[in-house]
C-alpha cells in the first residue's frame, strides 16, 4: 500500500510541479488543447498510463480542456503514485 506524502514532501512536489495545484489531499492540473479531438487523444494516453500504473485519476473533459485530479484514496492523500502519474502526463504535452 502506498504511503501518504508528508507536508514537506507535498511542498517539494508543489515546487517541482508549478503547473499543478497541490493541497493536502490531491493535486490538480487543467490542460488546454486546440480542439476536442486533441483533448480526447490526451485522455486516451492518460488512461493507458493510468492502467500501467494501476492508478486512476479523476478526469473532467470540457471541449478542449481536460482537468486531472490525482489522489491516492486508499492512503488518504498524495503518494508517489500521484507523482509518477503527474510526471508521465506532463510528458504528453
Amino acid at each position: 500500500m502506498a504511503t501518504a506524502l508528508t507536508a514537506e514532501e507535498r511542498s517539494e512536489l508543489a515546487t517541482s510541479r508549478p503547473d499543478w495545484s497541490v493541497d493536502e489531499k490531491s493535486m490538480t492540473r487543467t490542460f488546454t488543447f486546440v480542439d476536442f479531438g486533441e483533448a480526447i487523444a490526451f485522455v486516451a494516453r492518460t488512461a493507458l498510463a493510468a492502467e500501467v500504473l494501476d492508478h486512476h485519476p479523476d478526469i473532467d473533459i470540457r471541449w478542449n480542456r481536460v482537468t486531472l485530479v490525482l489522489s491516492t484514496h486508499s492512503a488518504g492523500g498524495l503518494t508517489e503514485l500521484d507523482q509518477d502519474l503527474a510526471s508521465t502526463v506532463d510528458g504528453f504535452v
